[in-house]
Parts: structure tokens; C-alpha cells; sequence
């Protein structure tokens, strides 16, 4: 029986071979769930008693398609990472050796170079981040996760430190804390907008913590243009996501929540693009 189940949402990746080798080579007790959302690899994946194919006939989202791997996973811990990623040694036994009932962990995240296949060292790996005023953008209302260098020159030498938000391309967490907080809800945010708000937000408004590891990493390659996207994503789902999203968490609608969103903004103050006057944090 695996000690970690790592779900590896995938539509259309060119990297995702690259991605499911890395981390069966630097793991050590996982099982890896690939999700091929309306398509097969060319050329298939390579074998491994290690993997398993959940494939979809058709597309569902990458929402759906953590759920679907959760449902079947055998793991005491799930990790999720986006399918064009590469892993430090250890990584599993690492995040799994901090990571209390209650808890996210996010690894150090490096930049990706996808074509030589290595961590960009020419660049600051980011550990912590914040969430952006909701405000902040007039013409876009939305929480969004936001690189905190500040706190990172501050806390360079804290190594398992609080994190207020993360990217969303890797997380790792008990697998019971995920059926705690009910998996991914698609209703309102759609099948793929604001997947470290809700369960970032779910984790520590419920009385749980969003960690940084920085004692193992990842390195997530930024696709943009050069190489798509896999999931599609209209701009009515951005913008209806996102202002669901407001909605939820700065509006405190959340039933499950002991805290408001505004005792975590508390909890890391001074945070920046937050106002001073406290009247301003809500809708």
C-alpha cells in the first residue's frame, strides 16, 4: 500500500511523461494517478506498477479530475502537481515527514526550463505568497495569489514557515483533510478557477495551516504562449470564478469556517495591497 497518492491532472500535455518519470524516480512509496482528460499520449505513457491511467473520455476539468483520482486513491497523503513538473530527491518522504493532520504543505517552487529538463537556478525560487486586495485591480475583482518576495527575505531562514497563499501547481496534504473540506467544489468556481483559495481558505479559516517546506522542491515550468494551455478557459469562467470566489471567502459565507478572512489577513499583516483601514477588507 502506497504511503502517497500524486494526482497529476493532464489535458493534451506535452510534458506529462517528463513529469510522471520524475516523480517516480525521486519518490519512494507512491502510487501516481494520471488523469488524461479526452485524449490518450502519443506515444503512451511508459509502464509502471507504480502508475496508474485514469482516463476520461471527455474533458471534465482539472476540478473534477482531482476528485476522480481522490475517489480511487490509496494513499495516507495526496499530492497534487500540475503535469509539467520536476521533483527534488526525497520529496514524498520530505513533505509526509512535516505535515500534521490539519495541514497544506507547498515545496520550494523553482522556474522550469521544459526543454533541458532542469530547475532555472538563474532564478529566485519563491516560498511564500499573499493574497492580492480584492479591490486592487478595478477591473478585476478576484483574490488572487500573489509572489510575496518581502516575506521571503525576512523568513530566509525558516524552513517550515506559514504561508498565507500558494500557486496551486503542487500541494500535499492527508488525504483525510481533503475529505474533510468535501474535495474540489465545481459549483461556482467552475471546473478550474481558484483552486488554492478554496482549499488554502478552507485549511486555515477552519483552524489548519498553509505551510512552506523548504527543505525539498519542485520546479513548475510558466507555459504561456510557447506551449499552451491544456485545460480551456473562458473569460465568463474567469470572471464568474473569481467574483464567486470574492464572494465566499471576503463575504464569509463559508459555513464551515471558526474564522473570517479577515483574522487571517490579521494573522500576516501588514499585507501588501491591503489598506491600513480595516473598514475597506470587506465586499
Amino acid at each position: 500500500m502506497p504511503d502517497v497518492t500524486i494526482i497529476v491532472p493532464s489535458r493534451n500535455e506535452i510534458f506529462l511523461q517528463h513529469t510522471v518519470t520524475d516523480l517516480l524516480k525521486n519518490g519512494t512509496d507512491i502510487e501516481v494517478i494520471a488523469v488524461l482528460e479526452g485524449y490518450w499520449p502519443n506515444p503512451p505513457l511508459l509502464p509502471d506498477t507504480r502508475l496508474i491511467q485514469l482516463h476520461r473520455g471527455r474533458a471534465m476539468g482539472m476540478r473534477a479530475a482531482i476528485n476522480a483520482a481522490a475517489a480511487i486513491a490509496k494513499g495516507k497523503y495526496l499530492m497534487k502537481c500540475d503535469a509539467h513538473c520536476m521533483f527534488g530527491e526525497g520529496y514524498d518522504t520530505i513533505l509526509k515527514a512535516d505535515c500534521d493532520g490539519d495541514w497544506i504543505v507547498i515545496p520550494r517552487r523553482y522556474s522550469l526550463d521544459a526543454e533541458k529538463w532542469e530547475r532555472r537556478m538563474d532564478r529566485t525560487p519563491i516560498d511564500y505568497e499573499y493574497l492580492r486586495y480584492h479591490y486592487y485591480d478595478p477591473n478585476e475583482l478576484g483574490i488572487h495569489g500573489t509572489v510575496w518576495p518581502e516575506r521571503a527575505r525576512q523568513r530566509r531562514d525558516v524552513m517550515i514557515d506559514e504561508n498565507m497563499s500558494f500557486q496551486g501547481s503542487c500541494w500535499f496534504m492527508p488525504a483525510a483533510h481533503f475529505a474533510r473540506l468535501g474535495g474540489m467544489q465545481e459549483e461556482g468556481y467552475g471546473t478550474f478557477i481558484g483552486e488554492p483559495q478554496e482549499i488554502g481558505l478552507k485549511t486555515w479559516l477552519s483552524g489548519g495551516k498553509q505551510m512552506t517546506n523548504k527543505n525539498t522542491w519542485y520546479a513548475h515550468l510558466h507555459k504561456g504562449r510557447q506551449y499552451g494551455r491544456g485545460y480551456s478557459l473562458s473569460k465568463r469562467e474567469l470572471v464568474d470564478g473569481n467574483r464567486y470566489s470574492v464572494e465566499t471567502w471576503v463575504g464569509n459565507r463559508w459555513p464551515g469556517r471558526i474564522h473570517d478572512l479577515e483574522w487571517l489577513i490579521e494573522r500576516f499583516f501588514p499585507v501588501p495591497t491591503w489598506p491600513e483601514d480595516r473598514s475597506k477588507w470587506t465586499l
